[in-house]
């Protein structure tokens, strides 16, 4: 891999990450396209390593509700007027969350590398996926705002951050959806889903970290991240602002172009699946 592939691979990673339009199964079809081997441990360790500047992105957007979710869920735990406040409770939300996605990702780490790592995954999760936020939009009430937020609700949108592992769901597709189940309005089910996706891929990140130091060099890392960062944080005030007013069904069609495509391409062996 060298500076060109780092490059590219920030600018998918942090682009595509938190829209709901799949950055696993964008960054596999860009490495496809730069003649890498998207079944090689360190190009995956890679991929997840760069997650960490698009989490760092979220991070300073939010720093200042971070911090007062991080306080008073510490707060929380020895003075129990605290315990009632939103903050608090969201920070149990994230932590309640975030177990399943975890327990998951490592329980099926092996298939999740090897087998989904396909290209005919992709295609087919694009497409597939695109139905149900289609009837996420459909049927979600969008009358609960974040001050509504439960316990249920983080359980429910954890668990639906499980089938992201699938490349082409997209992790921020599948949470948005699961709020949208639930009820919540847009803005609330698209933070809860940036708050969830922290712990994710800080844990995907660092747990990948092992695979790398073969072929691909420090400043091939560093780049890759500080490229997604930038990129990333664009992306997330970008989204906030856009699911205000509009649904997540606009980015279907772009959803079903590239999966039909995709497709295609595989089925006439224009390209190969791995």
């Amino acid at each position: 891999m060298n500076y060109f592939d780092a490059v590219v691979l920030g600018i998918v990673e942090g682009l595509t990450e938190f829209l709901p339009v799949s950055s696993t199964g964008h960054l596999t079809i860009a490495e496809k396209a730069l003649g890498l081997d998207v079944t090689d441990p360190e190009v995956t360790a890679y991929t997840a390593v760069i997650q960490v500047g698009a989490i760092a992105a979220v991070v300073v957007y939010f720093a200042k509700d971070i911090w007062s979710i991080a306080r008073a869920w510490a707060l929380g735990l020895v003075k129990p007027e605290y315990r009632g406040q939103l903050d608090h409770r969201m920070g149990w939300y994230v932590i309640v969350g975030s177990i399943p996605v975890g327990l998951a990702g490592f329980l099926l780490r092996d298939l999740i590398k090897g087998d989904l790592r396909s290209l005919w995954v992709v295609a087919f999760a694009l497409v597939g996926w695109s139905a149900v936020m289609w009837l996420a939009e459909r049927v979600g009430r969008q009358e609960r705002t974040e001050r509504d937020l439960g316990v249920t609700d983080a359980i429910v949108v954890g668990l639906f951050q499980i089938i992201s592992l699938v490349p082409g769901v997209s992790r921020s597709g599948a949470t948005i959806s699961g709020g949208l189940v639930r009820g919540l309005d847009r803005v609330t089910a698209t933070k809860l889903s940036f708050f969830l996706s922290i712990p994710a891929l800080v844990a995907a990140g660092l747990f990948e970290l092992k695979d790398l130091g073969g072929d691909i060099g420090v400043g091939q890392v560093v780049v890759g991240t500080l490229v997604s960062f930038v990129v990333a944080y664009a992306a997330v005030a970008w989204l906030l602002r856009f699911v205000a007013g509009h649904s997540i069904v606009w980015f279907v069609p772009y959803r079903l172009a590239l999966g039909l495509v995709l497709i295609a391409l595989l089925a006439t062996n224009t390209i190969s699946a791995t």
